[in-house]
């Protein structure tokens, strides 16, 4: 084994680049901003009082905005612990306690009972360690009938062989679909009325200013900051993770910036009411001779009972 090779990191053990900025202690809105989770807000029609989900939050800022701005009550979940406990933690202090509820749980197996949320959103993480297929159906799971789901999602704008999209799924920490995949899984899983939006392509009416599908880490911090951030990954990931991150990183900004071959898009649709089928009553079986159930008396061998004799036909008279 050559010195570079026994040298290399196992990506395996490295933070991805969705690690690293939420490792950030600035509170950053997802992919898309504020207006992102403004316009999904308006979509879903969200009221006051209304039971809103946000699946894979990172460290809740979009729940906290729909507790905040729409007076939802809130709950969220992500597949990391620390991250749930940072935001429970910043939840009290702003007095929202009692709007949010936070939980560690995976995407695969959401801990809540069938359609019991009016709107269920789901962030880029949904998909980092679970099949798409069943995170989204878990999702529609949890949704009442008549409710809403949306999913933000990185999307391939271009064809890329399958080597390289695992690569590229490792370095995100995001696993990118093709919006034909998405919409098809919604339909079959009973989600009609899909409506999807591009966020990373050239401005509209409501949202003016065009953004990147996923946060450039080259960009986004200052030196001081990319510092805090690393030596953060190093407790968790060891000095081979930061190598590796590092290598990421680069990979990570040339594709942001020149290659365009990701998007960020936004999804949303309604879980269909069962349709109620009325009630089949059972036939009942056709009424039987007593006389066939009768008992013979102690002592008597069985009777057997003479069938009816065939009736005489009628005789039809001849006009």
């Amino acid at each position: 084994m050559t010195s570079s090779s026994r040298d290399r990191p196992d990506v395996d053990d490295a933070p991805s680049m969705l690690d690293l900025i939420r490792l950030s202690p600035r509170n950053l809105f997802p992919p898309g901003g504020r207006d992102l989770y403004r316009q999904i807000a308006l979509l879903t029609e969200m009221n006051e009082g209304d039971e809103v989900l946000v699946a894979s939050c990172g460290a809740g800022i979009t729940a906290e905005y729909f507790a905040a701005e729409f007076g939802a009550n809130a709950s969220a979940v992500d597949e990391d612990p620390q991250l749930i406990e940072r935001a429970e933690s910043r939840i009290r202090e702003q007095g929202l306690g009692d709007r949010i509820q936070f939980q560690p749980a995976s995407m695969a197996s959401l801990p809540y009972r069938d359609g019991v949320f009016d709107v269920v959103v789901a962030e880029l993480g949904l998909t980092a360690s679970v099949d798409p297929a069943t995170a989204i159906a878990e999702l529609v799971r949890v949704t009442r009938p008549g409710g809403h789901v949306v999913i933000v999602h990185l999307v391939w704008k271009a064809s890329v062989d399958p080597e390289r999209r695992d690569v590229l799924t490792r370095h995100l920490g995001a696993r990118p679909v093709m919006m034909v995949e998405l919409k098809r899984t919604l339909r079959e899983l009973g989600v009609t009325n899909l409506h999807s939006e591009a966020w990373s392509d050239e401005g509209t009416a409501f949202r003016p200013h065009a953004k990147k599908p996923f946060p450039d880490f080259a960009e986004l911090f200052s030196i001081s900051e990319k510092v805090g951030i690393l030596r953060r990954a190093w407790a968790r990931w060891g000095w081979r993770g930061v190598r590796t991150v590092l290598v990421r990183e680069r990979d990570v900004h040339r594709l942001l910036t020149r290659e365009r071959i990701l998007g960020l898009d936004m999804i949303k649709g309604t879980r269909v009411a069962p349709v109620d089928a009325e009630p089949v009553a059972p036939e009942s079986p056709p009424a039987e001779s007593p006389e066939l159930h009768q008992s013979p008396e102690p002592g008597e061998p069985p009777q057997s009972v003479e069938p009816p004799a065939p009736s005489e036909p009628e005789s039809k008279e001849e006009m």
